[in-house]
């Protein structure tokens, strides 16, 4: 099951810069990855029997059900509840898990990783999600049967945006704030996902409808890591979800959102991910 995210097990953390000077956000920019590769889709739109319903793109639904919680995705258009936030309000929430009256959002949102948003992107977000068609309703309050943390971390004053490029660093922030990959690919223990010393190693296991799915070991292990792989194989597995040998893969990875990845983002995740140090995957 999901675990509290606690900042102390977090292995890519955010540039805190009070004097940083953020490009002007775009909503270009926050379609490209609210339906790309932050895919907030996968958790924030409803699912019927054919898959995704887009009818209700955003709408929230139930995410996940376990001992440790009952988690709804809200609604995230203007016709929620978050439409009455303004841009700050909104932007706190998403970053550092804090609604506007002062409670804590749970998990499983990534607060850990969306920390290290870019004040352009996460305005960028924000900018898009205002312009999403409206849907009406309300998801029910989640319930948590485990203790939530005080708080993600001090407050985020300011974050710089990144240099963009095929580089390792660019792929780190792709795959980490943005894509939150390296939460899902990154065991779990009792502080939440140990990115310190397991980044990328896998081995966490996904309960749903489709049965259970573990997730993959992201490292450049030679044995069950991605060096057996080329990087046209790991381009297929990523944003089409079928293995080199074709047979499906499983989800939830979000497919249909990572094949929306320009060919310079996908390197640069790849990239990023060659780079890792090589481990076993986690049992």
């Amino acid at each position: 099951m999901f675990k509290v995210l606690l900042l102390g097990g977090v292995g890519i953390m955010p540039l805190l810069c009070p004097d940083a000077v953020a490009a002007a956000p775009s909503v270009a920019r926050g379609e490209y990855l609210v339906t790309g590769p932050a895919g907030c889709g996968n958790c924030h739109t409803p699912l019927g029997p054919e898959g995704p319903d887009f009818s209700r793109a955003l709408g929230g639904r139930l995410v996940d059900e376990n001992p440790a919680f009952t988690a709804y995705a809200p609604n995230i258009t203007p016709g929620g509840r978050m439409a009455r936030w303004t841009d700050e309000e909104l932007v706190r929430a998403i970053r550092e898990g804090r609604r506007p009256d002062g409670t804590l959002i749970g998990p499983p949102m990534p607060f850990a990783l969306y920390r290290g948003l870019s004040d352009d992107d996460v305005h960028s977000i924000v900018a898009y999600l205002r312009t999403v068609p409206a849907v009406e309703g309300e998801q029910p309050d989640s319930v948590y049967n485990i203790p939530l943390p005080p708080d993600y971390g001090p407050p985020v004053v300011s974050v710089a945006h990144p240099e963009e490029g095929v580089t390792v660093g660019y792929g780190a922030y792709l795959a980490g704030p943005v894509a939150h990959r390296m939460e899902c690919h990154t065991p779990h223990g009792p502080q939440g996902p140990m990115l310190e010393t397991h980044a990328g190693a896998g081995g966490f296991e996904f309960r749903g409808p489709w049965g259970i799915s573990v997730a993959a070991n992201l490292t450049p292990h030679p044995e069950d890591g991605i060096a057996r792989y080329s990087d046209e194989q790991l381009k297929a597995m990523i944003t089409q979800g079928v293995h080199p040998d074709g047979t499906p893969m499983m989800p939830p990875m979000p497919y249909a959102y990572l094949a929306r990845m320009t060919s310079d983002d996908l390197d640069a995740v790849i990239l990023y991910l060659r780079s890792l140090k090589p481990l076993p995957l986690h049992h």
